[in-house]
């Protein structure tokens, strides 16, 4: 026969104490407080605004209201579409945002191994820092620090140029060489907020990979390449899914602080927020500019799914959902 126990040594399975919604909230009530901010401006901004999508399909009249306006159909989206230049901003804003993903990716990564490596730790907190310090600055300053380097008659670039007795480039009437400038540009000023989530990323990494790669025998660049990068790579798609949503949407607050109405410059840099807002200006139509977001949104929220359904299929730990 089988030995019992006795009944008193046997403990029934305690189910987990269930913490309700108004115990959590006194409990973490500092961390809700923090974020409420963000939850109203979300809500208000985020949800409460989703009805007035329906003007994009109707003949706006601030009188009648959202209800009371004409149904127009699909006659705002003609707005764009049937414009001239439509194909060419679109072209521009997907160009420079894949740009500024790529390159900026690229740099930040780069950055964040180099200051990885370091060994001066105090010199690397102050280089971190002097590297973040643009991204905090309105594109409004950056513009004028890139009039500063680019103008015709007394700009840095030109003045060097001299110096060496080359011919000065009139910067603002060549468009050629805008695409470059201000890729640099974004770089400078946004690449330090990716070098801070790569830095720590890599900061996570358990240090038993890099003490098991030195078992193996792998050098300090052998380390980085199949320890480093490869646990880094899930952070990157992510961030450059997420990126990869707004590449319709171009950098209006860039676009036009820095290039501002120069119309020769618009045949490489002209966006497609640039464009709607230079047209709304002077037709005062809000419904043909939320036809061109619904449009900026439906093809980021393809893209996003497209490029997840792609990683998904070759690495599904790496997919954003």
């Amino acid at each position: 026969m089988k030995a019992e126990l006795p009944k008193e040594k046997i403990k029934p399975i305690t189910k987990k104490k269930k913490i309700s919604f108004f115990m959590e909230l006194k409990k973490n009530y500092s961390a809700y407080l923090l974020a409420l901010p963000a939850a109203i401006y979300t809500f208000i901004f985020g949800y409460l605004t989703m009805p007035y999508m329906l003007i994009a399909f109707q003949k706006f009249n601030y009188k009648m209201g959202l209800l009371g306006s004409e149904w127009v159909g699909l006659e705002n989206f003609k707005f764009f579409f049937a414009s001239d230049r439509a194909w060419q901003v679109t072209f521009n804003t997907i160009r420079l945002n894949f740009l500024f993903i790529v390159f900026s990716t690229v740099c930040a990564l780069i950055l964040a191994i180099l200051f990885n490596e370091l060994k001066n730790k105090r010199f690397s907190k102050i280089a971190q820092s002097t590297i973040l310090f643009p991204h905090f600055l309105s594109w409004v300053i950056v513009s004028y620090v890139i009039y500063s380097l680019f103008a015709s008659n007394f700009g840095l670039v030109n003045r060097t140029l001299e110096f060496f007795h080359l011919e000065p480039i009139n910067w603002y009437s060549s468009p050629q060489y805008w695409v470059q400038i201000l890729v640099s540009a974004n770089i400078w000023k946004d690449v330090g907020i990716s070098l801070v989530i790569y830095l720590a990323t890599i900061t996570g990494i358990d240090s038993v990979y890099y003490e098991a790669a030195k078992i193996d025998g792998a050098n300090r660049w052998q380390q980085i390449r199949y320890v480093t990068l490869p646990l880094l790579m899930p952070t990157v798609i992510i961030l450059s899914l997420l990126a990869l949503g707004k590449i319709m949407f171009g950098s209006f607050d860039m676009i036009y602080a820095i290039i501002k109405d120069n119309g020769l410059l618009y045949p490489t840099v002209d966006v497609i927020d640039t464009y709607v807002f230079r047209a709304l200006r002077t037709i005062g139509n809000p419904a043909q500019a939320m036809a061109v977001g619904i449009f900026q949104s439906v093809v980021g929220f393809i893209l996003v799914f497209g490029a997840n359904w792609v990683v998904k299929k070759i690495n599904p730990d790496n997919s954003l959902f």
